[in-house]
């Protein structure tokens, strides 16, 4: 590859992904919606990109995911898939690439140190949903609509159900997966799949107004809790909570926690320097 070629591929990730940052928060917006923002190879790789900066940025506090367009995405590009069907072994090579590379980004936004939070204004289907129930958190307009819709194509959607599966009771989880079905906002809402449903247009906004309440918090706190919150819930009970109680341990003796105590004892406002 050239070095022209090279900064004309890294020009046109940065356009499909938009990031600005508003005081501490990261917002990532997909921008590519005459494609639906849906995850091409260069979408996933501008992803990966983006979260791996964040996660090693001190000044960002937490990152809301927003969409341009009419879907917020709609899942793998079927048809950069399709075209590899003509390739010699059918497609397995690349299939597998596409797979690895997806879900390496969902898991980068469970891992990162700052919660993440979808602000959803439209459509969410497939690995669409699946980038969904890979945030923290997700706030939907009332017009949005989620499907793992890949069962009308004859694909279940096996990766996403990763993710689905890990917000949503398995019986309502397994409907969307064998039906595919268009489920709204506010059922979606009651499943556990979105935190809150908001009025169109205002979901990046109250995104935004979540974020800044998560930001005012210690980060230190923070990033000890989210990573204990994922790893715990593959645990058994007990295991949990041995795992937990030495969280807690680690945590009472950081310097934000006896800064958060003593102002809560004191009656004023801590100040947080995230150690």
């Amino acid at each position: 590859m050239t070095a022209h070629s090279s900064a004309a591929n890294a020009a046109a990730s940065s356009l499909m992904l938009l990031r600005e940052d508003i005081a501490r928060i990261a917002v990532l917006t997909l921008n590519r919606p005459h494609a639906l923002n849906s995850l091409s190879e260069a979408m996933l790789e501008a992803l990966g990109d983006a979260l791996t900066a964040i996660a090693h940025d001190d000044g960002v506090r937490a990152v809301v995911l927003a969409a341009n367009g009419p879907a917020f995405c709609a899942g793998h590009d079927l048809k950069e898939l399709y075209g590899h069907r003509a390739d010699e072994d059918d497609g397995r090579a690349y299939f597998k690439h596409i797979m690895r590379m997806c879900s390496t980004m969902m898991q980068q936004i469970v891992s990162l140190p700052q919660p993440v939070i979808a602000a959803v204004q439209a459509t969410a289907t497939a690995a669409g949903c699946q980038l969904v129930a890979s945030c923290d958190l997700a706030v939907a307009s009332r017009t949005a609509k989620f499907a793992t819709s890949g069962i009308n194509v004859g694909l279940f959607c096996s990766t996403p159900m990763v993710a689905l599966s890990r917000n949503v009771a398995h019986k309502p989880a397994m409907e969307m997966l064998l039906t595919g079905d268009m489920i709204t906002a506010e059922h979606a809402e009651r499943i556990g799949l979105v935190n809150r449903v908001v009025e169109p247009g205002s979901e990046r906004d109250e995104a935004i107004k979540l974020a800044r309440r998560i930001a005012e918090k210690s980060a230190r706190a923070i990033r000890l809790g989210k990573e204990a919150f994922y790893r715990q819930i593959g645990m058994s009970l007990a295991e949990a909570y041995d795992y937990t109680a030495e969280v807690m341990v680690e945590n009472l003796l950081a310097r934000d926690a006896g800064e958060g105590i003593g102002a809560f004892i004191e009656k004023r406002r801590p100040t947080w320097e995230d150690r």
